[in-house]
């Protein structure tokens, strides 16, 4: 039975950020054609169709933002394209969180959480994170093995990087520890899991699933980062979390992932909750399958939205 939405003003409004033509998290084009590709297959009238009011500003938003001269800091690549896009996102999505709306940000790679996390933040500072996800998205600027930004928005996020890059400076470190869980890992590279173990972050990989079940795992989850659930939830929620027969066009798949029903059952038991505070679904690249894959993974992604903000299969 969904509950009320504690963070949410009436009438329920859902602000669609659209995260306008950015990739430069992650070396493989298309990505930044995900989120035309949700809005176009009917998204925002399936939300109406919900119940919610829904504010969409077209396509363009943050294409202005641009990098004309963006060499590597160090090992990271396109550092001041992805550092301004997601703080003009920060900046968007704090808007609507503070306006009492659900800003629904549709990506684009997985580093604009560094900007969606942090617009979350600015409202609601006690904010928990639910992170949906194949792989941990945690290395440091010591760390990662590719400088590719979209496998480190959580470092910045949290203040792990021992390296100080200044571009990022605005990332401010309200997020903790113990307010981020991750369920679904399976790809962790080695120096994301000395992190996870030395940071105390609780994580449910695909072992925990196969083990518990993913009703026992999401309220495990949600029993570690919001005990008393009473504190908003913000669930980002990468697509190739699912297995590639769920979810085929995206950058980084990898095997043996959550099933269809396992991935909106976690977007379900959120919504039930009535705590969550903004969403994120990411990673839709239309250009890495055949257009039934790329229907599918459309599909789908509209599916886990629509389920975050109160579908039911009843």
């Amino acid at each position: 039975m969904a509950s009320a939405h504690k963070f949410i003003s009436e009438p329920k409004t859902a602000a669609a950020v659209h995260s306008g033509k950015h990739d430069g998290g992650q070396p493989k084009p298309g990505v930044d054609q995900g989120p035309i590709h949700l809005i176009n297959a009917g998204l925002v009238d399936q939300l109406k169709e919900l119940g919610w009011n829904v504010q969409f500003d077209g396509h363009h938003q943050f294409e202005e933002v641009s990098a004309e001269s963006d060499p590597p800091i160090g090992v990271l690549k396109n550092p001041r394209l992805v550092s301004r896009v997601s703080r003009s996102v920060a900046d968007v999505v704090g808007s609507h969180a503070r306006r009492g709306e659900l800003p629904v940000t549709i990506g684009g790679d997985h580093s604009l959480a560094m900007g969606t996390i942090s617009g979350t933040l600015s409202h609601h500072p006690d904010a928990c994170v639910i992170w949906i996800d194949a792989h941990a998205d945690i290395n440091t600027v010591e760390t990662t093995p590719s400088g590719n930004i979209h496998g480190m928005p959580m470092s910045f996020l949290l203040g792990l990087n021992k390296t100080r890059i200044s571009e990022y400076d605005w990332v401010k470190q309200v997020l903790t520890p113990d307010r981020l869980v991750y369920i679904g890992l399976r790809d962790v590279d080695a120096g994301e899991k000395t992190i996870l173990r030395e940071q105390g972050i609780k994580a449910f990989s695909m072992h925990e699933v196969d083990r518990y079940g993913i009703g026992r795992v999401v309220e495990m989850a949600l029993d570690h980062v919001n005990p008393r659930r009473d504190r908003p939830i913000h669930l980002t929620f990468d697509v190739d979390a699912l297995d590639p027969s769920v979810a085929p066009s995206t950058g980084t798949p990898v095997r043996g992932g959550l099933t269809f029903r396992e991935g909106h059952y976690i977007c379900e038991a959120i919504h039930e909750t009535g705590l969550l505070a903004a969403f994120d679904i990411m990673e839709v690249n239309p250009s890495l399958a055949d257009a039934e894959a790329v229907k599918a993974t459309v599909a789908v992604g509209c599916s886990l939205v629509r389920s975050a903000l109160g579908e039911t299969l009843l």
